[in-house]
């Protein structure tokens, strides 16, 4: 069973593009991207919605979720979240292999 999460950033002028620009140029994407049960971590940018960007999140299982919720990793973000003054809109999907 794998999680997929869609974060939806939400700022002001820009701020949830300067967000992932910092995320991405700090290397803490490519970090988080290495994690054991990544399996996606991409950025997108909602045509209709100037202000917001969306994170498609994906691990294999809760176990590894967990473990990274748990990595000081997540601090470097919630850091990075604060900085930009970044609204959150989070959607979880669980695909279940029957």
């Amino acid at each position: 069973m794998s999680f997929t999460i869609n974060i939806y950033y939400t700022g002001a002028q820009g701020q949830a593009r300067a967000f992932v620009e910092e995320m991405l140029s700090s290397g803490l994407v490519g970090r988080i991207r290495q994690e054991e049960g990544n399996e996606r971590y991409e950025y997108f940018l909602p045509i209709d919605q100037p202000d917001t960007v969306l994170l498609i999140d994906q691990w294999k299982d809760q176990a590894a979720l967990d473990a990274h919720h748990a990595s000081p990793m997540m601090e470097e973000v919630a850091r990075l979240r604060e900085k930009y003054k970044l609204k959150m809109r989070v959607e979880k999907y669980v695909r279940e292999n029957i």
